[in-house]
């Protein structure tokens, strides 16, 4: 009598009978499916400098909780306002720095939502399309010569003065494009900051042996976000 009763509320929490709980097992199945296989695309396309294939397992844990808590909260308004004040406490320890990270976390989010909702088709449609549109982004970004956008810092070393001429015509050589962004000249001390585009890798190296090669001269090439 005690397991009929709790199978009882089991069907009573997730609808009626014994086809709503296939249902659930179902959407959850799917949800651990796709939400493994946007990590596996995130670890495979990804551009983020952290540890990318341990964020797997955390986008499918991500999906399946979002998708249980869809799953009971959807039929019980009081269970609803008791989500929204569970969540206003929760807060993250560590901000999410890549803004790459928080589209795929919200990616995962999205198929949890869906799936807890029971939009099977609007979910995996909308699954496959993103899918489809990370593959073949990075087909294009791959095929195509990718512009390296750089911001390069030059400073004399010695008392002789920075000969900015000769720097912007030697760059001419190796860049697409070059902007001014600053110019200080203090105490016999130059500093020179320009925005620069490189076709491809082996620009900057011929322009940094370039560079090398005028000397009393020290430079850095940092990614112009």
């Amino acid at each position: 009598m005690q397991e009929q009763s709790f199978l009882n509320d089991i069907a009573n929490q997730f609808g009626s009978g014994e086809s709503s709980i296939i249902d659930f097992l179902i959407n959850i199945f799917i949800t651990i499916v796709l939400s493994y296989i946007i990590g596996l695309i995130y670890s495979k396309y990804g551009n983020s400098l952290s540890n990318r294939k341990k964020l797997i397992q955390t986008f499918v844990l991500i999906a399946v909780t979002v998708m249980l808590v869809i799953s009971i909260v959807k039929s019980s308004l009081a269970l609803s306002l008791g989500l929204v004040g569970a969540l206003s406490i929760v807060r993250f320890r560590t901000a999410i720095k890549e803004p790459e990270e928080l589209v795929y976390f919200f990616v995962a989010i999205a198929l949890g939502l869906g799936m807890g909702a029971n939009q099977r088709v609007v979910t995996l449609v909308g699954a496959l399309v993103i899918i489809l549109y990370i593959i073949i982004q990075n087909y294009n970004s791959v095929k195509s010569a990718v512009q390296q956008n750089l911001i390069v810092t030059l400073s004399n070393t010695s008392e002789q003065a920075l000969d900015e001429n000769k720097i912007l015509e030697l760059l001419q050589k190796h860049c697409s494009r070059i902007d001014l962004r600053r110019l200080d000249d203090v105490n016999n001390t130059t500093e020179l900051s320009l925005n620069v585009e490189f076709k491809d890798f082996n620009s900057i190296i011929n322009a940094k042996n370039d560079l090398k090669a005028i000397g009393d001269i020290q430079f850095s090439f940092i990614e112009n976000y």
